[in-house]
């Protein structure tokens, strides 16, 4: 399938303002099942652009701004060819397939810091609420991962947020609801504190049932690593597994690490006027 994204983001001010420097995480991921054919980088004034990759790898552009300006526009499009799957087979190590399991010594240093919850739990509510989709001594793994995915869209309803942030994931629980990305942020922990290595991931969301605009837009989700079969994809805010309709950005520790656009300016808060994002994902 061959995709086409376009991202604009606008961002006013009341007065011309001196903008800081921003960081931009616009481009996908390649991966064997997404292949990048073009992309394009504007921004409105014109910046200086330096690329890098973070230590996650991703693809970061650094924008910096010479002159005052009232009006900051950044466009991205890209066109990419997407083959994940929508029923994919895990081949996971046959040591991994029952939970528990252990991770080998290597696997243990690599994923470090993507093993140990982001955030705080004093009571063990979330572990708690976690191992309740435990059956038993023994469970089949990719059965459990699944349920607990389920079972995060039975307990938590969507609701679109403006708020900048990702709520706690206790605080997603006691409300039942929240974001994409309050939910992807729900998962992680969830999958931390049974001693799975997880990672957040920002990125589009084709949907292929809907009109042709509104059929794509920014979205959150989590990765999970098994032996083996690598890193699998989990959107509990839909329900699903697997990376199909799924353009992963970026990929981090936590949600605040791989936003679209980072970036401030020097001035008084209510020189900022207002925004406007808009999101095309559509099929060629």
């Amino acid at each position: 399938m061959k995709l086409r994204i376009r991202h604009d983001t606008i961002y006013r001010y009341r007065r011309a303002v001196s903008l800081q420097p921003h960081r931009l995480m616009l481009v996908p991921r390649g991966s064997h099942d997404l292949t990048i054919l073009s992309s394009s980088l504007d921004l409105s004034p014109k910046a200086d652009m330096a690329w890098a990759q973070d230590v996650f790898g991703n693809l970061v552009a650094a924008a910096s701004f010479a002159l005052p300006t009232d009006m900051l526009a950044i466009s991205s499009e890209v066109v990419l060819e997407q083959r994940a799957l929508a029923w994919p087979i895990y081949r996971i190590a046959p040591g991994a397939h029952a939970y528990p399991f252990a991770y080998s010594q290597e696997e243990m240093a690599d994923l470090g810091a993507l093993l140990r919850p982001q955030y705080d739990d004093p009571e063990g509510k979330i572990a708690t609420w976690a191992r309740s989709f435990i059956a038993g001594s023994a469970v089949d793994t990719l059965s459990l991962l699944k349920d607990i995915n389920a079972g995060i869209a039975n307990a938590v309803v969507y609701r679109m947020r403006d708020e900048e942030g990702t709520q706690s994931p206790l605080e997603t629980l006691s409300i039942a609801s929240g974001s994409c990305r309050d939910m992807a942020a729900l998962f992680i922990d969830c999958m931390r504190h049974l001693g799975f290595g997880a990672r957040a991931v920002s990125g589009y969301l084709y949907d292929p049932d809907a009109s042709s605009v509104d059929a794509g837009s920014t979205h959150a989700w989590a990765e999970v690593y098994l032996p083996a079969a690598g890193w699998i994809a989990f959107d509990p805010t839909h329900r699903r597994v697997g990376s199909a309709n799924l353009i992963p950005v970026a990929v981090g520790r936590c949600n605040a690490q791989i936003m679209p656009v980072i970036g401030g300016y020097a001035g008084a808060a209510e020189d900022f006027s207002g925004m406007e994002v808009r999101v095309i994902v559509e099929a060629l």
